[in-house]
C-alpha cells in the first residue's frame, strides 16, 4: 500500500486521531457549506446546465471500435481503454463447472478518491455531480476523482481530470486510506482500483460540479434510490470509523439493534470469531476452491449470440452488450461511442444480520465469480440476478435467496436501489438491503461466516477481501448506528 507521510499536527489535528474525526463527520448531518436541504436544488441544477444524452447505437457506428478479424473481440483502435473478450471458467464453486461468457478486460489500475478537508472542525468531503452514460438516471454524486488510467493519461485526448494531482505522487496533504479493490467479478477480469482518501489542509477552488459535504449528508443520500455511484460507495466503505458514541446517537439505546450496530462498530467485545480466525477461513476457502480462467476468442463463446446491436445469451439472461452513443458537455470529452454490459433485470445484494450477546454480525460469504482474481472474495449473504434462477429448482437455488425475498417487511432496516459503475453498464442496478435476521440458526452452512462491522472495516485496509457488492453494503450499515 502507497502512503504519504502526513505534516505534522495534521492527522492528528485537534488531538483526534482519524477515525474518530471521521466519526465526528458523520454525526454531523447538516453541512455550512452546502445545507442539505439545498442539495436537491443543487443537483437540478448541475443537471440542467449540463448538455446529456445516451442513445442505444449498433456496433457498426462505435466509433474507434471493432470487432477484430482474428478473434471477434471488441477493442478500441488505439489499443487501450477496454476490450469486451471471451472466457471459459472452470471450477468447482457452485453449481455449474464450467462455462463460456464475454467478459470485460481492462488490465489498468484506475483511480477512485475524495479529498477531504476540515472546515469547522469537522471533516468534508469534496464530492461531484458526474455524468456516466449507463447511469439510469444520468447524474449521480460520485468521488473527486473517479478516472481509469486511459483516461488520466488522456488516450482520449481531452481535458485533464480536476484534482488528481491530489492522488498521486508527488503529492501534498495526508493519505487517510489506500487500498486496491476489485470492481465486478461477473463482468471485468482482474479488474481492480485504487480506493483512496486523501487529506488537504490548502486552499481548494471549488469548481463547478462539485460541492463540499459532511459524511453525515452523504450518509442520508445513501437513502435514496441511484443517488450516491458505487464508486463513492466503494471508497466510502473503506473510512474508517470510530465507535459512534455520544448524544447525537442516544436514541440507539431504545433500538436494540442500532445499539448492536454501534458494539460492532466499535469492536471492543462480543466477536463470535477473532479477527484471526476470519481471515483464517477466507484463506481456507482460497485454498479449497478453483478457478480456472482461460481467455478465447468472443466469437468462440458457446451459447451466445451475436447480433448487429447486442451480444446476449441464447437463454436471455445473465447479461448483454451494447452500443451507445454519449453526449456529456461536462465530461473530459464532450461526445463518443462505446460498449456497456447491461445485466438482465435488478440483482439483489443482502446481508443478513443477528445481535450476539448484544453485537451485531453479518454473515458474509466467501464467493468465486468468472473474473475474480483470487479465486474468492467476501460477499453479501445473498448476491446474484433472481432472475437467473427462475426455473432452478429449489434446492439449488443460492442459499437463503428464499429468505431474502419473503421477509417480513419489518425486519428490513436498509433497502435502496443502488446503481453500479454507469461508465461500463447500462442501467445496472442492484437492490441493497439489511435484513434482522435474529431466527436465524447460529450454525455457519460450508462457505459463510458470521463477522462484526469491525471485522470487516479491518478487512477493508486491506486489498481484494470484499467484493464491491460487499463494500457498498458495509457503506450503507454505516447509515443505520
Amino acid at each position: 500500500m502507497t502512503t504519504t507521510a502526513a505534516r505534522p499536527g495534521l492527522v492528528s489535528a485537534h488531538g483526534r486521531r482519524t477515525a474518530e474525526r471521521f466519526t465526528e463527520s458523520a454525526l454531523v448531518t447538516d453541512g455550512r457549506l452546502l445545507p442539505t436541504e439545498r442539495l436537491d436544488a443543487w443537483l437540478a441544477e448541475r443537471a440542467g446546465v449540463n448538455r446529456f444524452a445516451v442513445q442505444r447505437v449498433p456496433f457498426a457506428d462505435l466509433d474507434g471500435w471493432r470487432f477484430a478479424e482474428d478473434t471477434g473481440n471488441l477493442v478500441h483502435a488505439s489499443g487501450r481503454f477496454f476490450s469486451v473478450e471471451g472466457l471459459e471458467v472452470r471450477t468447482d464453486f457452485g453449481r455449474t463447472p464450467r462455462w463460456t461468457q464475454p467478459i470485460i478486460n481492462q488490465p489498468e489500475i484506475g483511480i477512485v478518491g475524495i479529498l477531504v478537508k476540515e472546515f469547522d472542525g469537522v471533516l468534508h468531503c469534496l464530492m461531484q455531480a458526474k455524468m456516466e452514460p449507463g447511469n439510469v438516471n444520468t447524474l449521480q454524486l460520485s468521488p473527486t476523482v473517479q478516472a481509469t488510467r486511459s483516461n488520466y493519461t488522456r488516450v482520449h485526448k481531452g481535458s485533464a481530470i480536476p484534482y488528481l494531482e491530489h492522488f498521486v505522487a508527488p503529492r501534498a496533504g495526508a493519505v487517510l486510506a489506500d487500498s486496491l479493490q476489485s470492481e465486478q467479478g461477473a463482468w471485468f477480469l482482474h479488474k481492480r482500483n485504487r480506493n483512496m482518501v486523501v487529506e488537504t489542509t490548502e486552499d481548494v477552488e471549488v469548481r463547478d460540479d462539485f460541492c463540499w459535504l459532511t459524511l453525515g449528508q452523504i450518509h442520508e443520500l445513501l437513502r435514496v434510490d441511484n443517488l450516491v455511484n458505487m464508486d463513492a460507495r466503494t471508497v466510502l466503505s473503506g473510512i474508517p470509523f470510530a465507535r459512534p458514541d455520544g448524544p447525537a446517537r442516544a436514541v440507539a439505546g431504545d433500538d436494540p439493534f442500532r445499539a448492536a450496530l454501534v458494539e460492532s462498530v466499535g469492536g471492543r467485545r462480543g466477536a463470535l470469531h477473532s479477527t484471526v480466525e476470519v481471515l483464517s477461513w477466507l484463506v481456507e476457502a482460497k485454498s479449497r476452491h478453483m478457478v480456472a480462467q482461460r481467455r478465447i476468442p468472443l466469437r468462440a463463446l458457446e451459447g451466445w449470440r451475436c447480433g448487429d446491436d447486442v451480444i446476449s445469451h441464447e437463454a436471455d439472461k445473465y447479461f448483454q452488450v451494447v452500443g451507445v452513443r454519449v453526449e456529456a458537455s461536462s465530461r473530459e470529452v464532450s461526445s463518443w461511442t462505446q460498449p456497456l454490459v447491461a445485466p438482465v433485470g435488478h440483482g439483489i445484494s443482502a446481508f443478513l444480520t443477528r445481535r450476539l450477546d448484544g453485537v451485531l454480525h453479518v454473515l458474509a460469504q466467501a464467493r468465486a465469480e468468472a473474473g475474480t482474481l483470487d479465486v474468492v472474495e467476501v460477499a453479501p449473504t445473498v448476491h446474484c440476478l433472481p432472475g437467473n434462477y427462475r426455473d432452478v429448482p429449489a434446492e439449488e437455488r443460492p442459499p437463503f435467496l428464499d429468505h431474502v425475498l419473503s421477509v417480513d417487511r419489518s425486519r428490513i432496516r436498509y433497502e435502496v436501489l443502488q446503481s453500479e459503475e454507469g461508465g461500463r453498464f447500462y442501467h445496472a442496478q442492484n437492490r441493497y438491503q439489511i435484513i434482522e435476521a435474529d431466527d436465524l440458526p447460529l450454525a455457519e452452512p460450508p462457505g459463510y461466516c458470521w463477522m462484526t462491522v469491525a471485522q470487516l472495516m479491518s478487512m477493508l485496509r486491506l486489498s481484494n477481501h470484499l467484493n464491491v457488492e460487499a463494500r457498498s453494503l458495509v457503506a450503507c450499515l454505516q447509515t443505520l448506528w
